[in-house]
């Protein structure tokens, strides 16, 4: 292998990380410098600089990026309404970029020779990892020792681990595959890779509780947007931070934002996942239904297909491209007029509209109403439906004095 004098480890503390930091010194003969980066996901990071230095850092840098985080990866995401597959929120997704970006900050820093992560060969974060090095270090060279070590599978790094002795908090019993952060946790592997199986939920939540253990007592919620940025929750304001962890509080006590999907990973093969996201949860259906009175038709239903692709785009790690960028001016166009509040009820795992206002509403009652009024002809729609119904009437018309003349 060839010889590198340090390299940069992206590292939060998990299975993987802690057995690369040996690995790497071991088999590169090279000085090992940590970066774990701080995105909300709170006691994971207690001792992890005592733990990174005792398996062989020779430092560990903590960085905190959780208001960038919010502000700059999640904001953007919830505007754009962008949702991969009908279920995933992009939690994991949209955190890759900006550690990523931080660490080849770090490595410039440090005169880095590589960096290196933990990502396996069969997973989308190393793509949204390596496309973020390569935009911001075209030349960097990077480790990515899960495509060439002799550990196979995560009982193999236990193996390695015990015997090089890296202090671990999991056992062969307790091994799912997690990743969490303000936004979300995730939980991939062991019975959850049978699709067949039921998720135990006692066993595997940690954001709150199965909408079966929920109160049975509504809850009530009020989050108020200008220009389809959450500020407040209840009549509070509250910084970006707060009101993603006020709602995951609330979200999470009545078992809302769980979602158990199979999903397409960008490298070709499906995936089965269980997903805690219950700030998001709240704060996406709030923000689409704030929209549902604040969009024209036709700027709504295009706002959606070009939700589409944003979720493409986020979950395949191509957040620092030119389109992506482009999009969100789009978006950020449309959001000048979504601002407002919206009440939710919940409940057992549902949200429940319980009210919609915004000074910039397009909902009419005067128009809409079922009642009389002065503002509305129906005898209106009688022409425009001649016209809207032209083509079809006149299909009809050809096709039956075809059917006459073959007679």
């Amino acid at each position: 292998m060839k010889k590198y004098n340090k390299v940069v480890l992206a590292y939060s503390g998990g299975l993987d990380t802690s057995v690369i930091i040996p690995w790497l010194k071991e088999n590169y003969g090279c000085e090992v410098v940590a970066v774990a980066a701080d995105v909300g996901q709170g006691v994971e990071l207690s001792g992890l600089e005592e733990k990174a230095l005792k398996t062989g850092a020779s430092k560990l840098y903590i960085e905190d990026l959780t208001k960038v985080f919010v502000e700059d990866f999640i904001w953007p995401t919830l505007k754009a309404g962008a949702v991969y597959e009908g279920k995933y929120l992009l939690g994991t997704s949209f955190a890759r970029p900006i550690i990523a970006k931080r660490i080849v900050e770090i490595a410039l820093a440090e005169g880095a020779d590589a960096i290196a992560h933990g990502c396996t060969g069969k997973g989308n974060d190393q793509v949204r990892f390596e496309l973020t090095i390569k935009a911001f270090a075209p030349n960097m060279p990077i480790i990515a020792p899960w495509r060439t070590w002799e550990l196979k599978s995560r009982e193999d790094e236990i193996a390695y681990a015990e015997k090089h002795n890296v202090p671990l908090a999991i056992t062969k019993d307790t091994n799912y595959s997690k990743d969490k952060n303000l936004w979300h946790l995730s939980h991939e592997g062991l019975d959850l890779e049978d699709p067949a199986n039921e998720p135990d939920y006692d066993k595997i939540l940690e954001l709150g509780v199965s909408p079966q253990k929920a109160p049975d007592k509504p809850t009530y919620v009020t989050v108020h947007f200008e220009k389809g940025v959450p500020t407040a929750v209840d009549g509070v304001e509250m910084n970006a931070v707060s009101i993603i962890q006020k709602l995951n509080d609330l979200g999470g006590a009545n078992g809302i934002g769980i979602a158990d999907m199979v999903e397409n990973r960008l490298v070709g093969m499906k995936s089965r996942g269980v997903y805690e996201t219950p700030g998001g949860t709240i704060l996406y259906h709030a923000h689409e239904s704030l929209e549902s009175i604040c969009l024209d038709k036709e700027t709504q239903h295009y706002k959606q297909q070009v939700a589409l692709k944003f979720a493409d785009i986020v979950y395949n790690g191509q957040w620092y491209t030119p389109l992506r960028e482009a999009i969100s001016a789009f978006v950020d166009s449309t959001q000048q007029t979504v601002t407002g509040d919206v009440k939710m009820k919940l409940y057992k795992g549902n949200i429940i509209d319980a009210g919609i206002t915004s000074p910039y509403t397009l909902y009419s009652e005067d128009v809409a109403t079922f009642g009389e009024d002065d503002v509305y002809d129906q005898m209106d729609s009688q022409g425009f439906i001649n016209l809207f119904g032209l083509p079809i009437k006149v299909k009809a018309m050809l096709e039956e004095q075809r059917k006459n003349q073959s007679k």
